[in-house]
């Protein structure tokens, strides 16, 4: 078993696409994985006994997760559970103080820091592994000074080194997909957020990921523009995608999820098929945290 320390900042030049620091986002020397494919046994990420702590504080104890491809697991509980400390987890935003995690069969290496704690052994492999995922914000983290299209074609063509013009096909195709083919020239600051989150969603899928992770991409959204988003997300469900979403809309996760994680103070109170875990729950913990949200579960 690792044990992990926080990795201050990310490679020289760029980090993931969608990854962000307090100052907005970035993106990530991440070169082009073409050989990179589901593995053998269908497990597209897999992680072991997660641990992560903020000072004196344990905000994940213990967490394991698999996902195989075309998953869609859906992580839910209150505020402060651990839900977005883990997806930060997964991408090295935050690295684990324990555990492991492996990428498409891939496992993340860390070896001991000077400093105490523990590093990536090889930021060559940070890239690649960030390379295989897509993250969408909450917050949308959108590039202010570029257009709908040059968001969209900024990573292929400066990370992966695709061609401008093959970029920019591929970018059309995904925000017609997205339903905002017609905002391509326009700039965030005239969009609404649904439409900056729609943005945010195709800027991740044109670095064709294995694993998309959404942080809770509807929290900042007005309840009107709520839905347009969900139907994006739904739709890449339907394709088959592997998705780890963490989220608040308890009947959109009952109604695309194949599994239901339901995390309190750090731990895994529940798991199971959305059928189990909303129509029968073992947890107490669970069962009051649904009762909380009764209304949005039955819609």
């Amino acid at each position: 078993m690792h044990c992990w320390s926080r990795f201050g900042g990310y490679a020289a030049r760029y980090t993931i696409v969608a990854a962000h620091s307090d100052t907005g986002p970035s993106m990530a020397v991440a070169p082009s994985d073409p050989a990179a494919a589901a593995p053998a046994d269908g497990v597209m990420l897999s992680v072991t006994d997660l641990h992560k702590r903020f000072g004196n504080l344990e905000v994940l104890k213990g967490v394991s997760l698999t996902a195989q491809e075309g998953d869609v697991i859906s992580m839910i509980g209150a505020s402060g559970s651990g839900k977005s400390t883990f997806l930060r987890c997964i991408n090295l935003l935050e690295l684990p103080d324990s555990g492991e995690v492996r990428v498409a069969g891939e496992l993340i290496n860390m070896v001991p820091s000077r400093i105490g704690g523990m590093r990536p052994a090889d930021t060559k492999q940070v890239d690649r592994i960030r390379s295989r995922l897509g993250m969408v914000f909450q917050s949308f983290n959108l590039w202010t000074h570029m257009t709908v299209l040059e968001n969209v074609i900024e990573a292929p063509v400066h990370v992966l080194g695709v061609p401008k013009r093959e970029a920019i096909e591929r970018a059309e195709a995904l925000l017609d997909k997205v339903g905002i083919a017609d905002k391509r020239d326009q700039y965030p600051a005239h969009l609404s957020g649904g439409q900056q989150q729609r943005c945010a969603i195709a800027r991740a899928l044109a670095m064709e990921p294995q694993v998309m992770l959404f942080d809770e991409p509807t929290s900042a959204l007005d309840p009107e523009l709520v839905g347009e988003v969900l139907r994006v997300m739904r739709d890449l469900a339907d394709e088959g995608r592997t998705m780890i979403i963490v989220t608040h809309e308890m009947r959109f996760a009952r109604e695309v999820s194949s599994e239901i994680v339901f995390l309190h103070q750090g731990r895994i109170e529940e798991q199971g098929p959305p059928s189990q875990v909303f129509g029968d729950p073992r947890s107490e913990r669970c069962r009051q945290f649904l009762a909380t949200s009764a209304h949005e579960v039955a819609g």
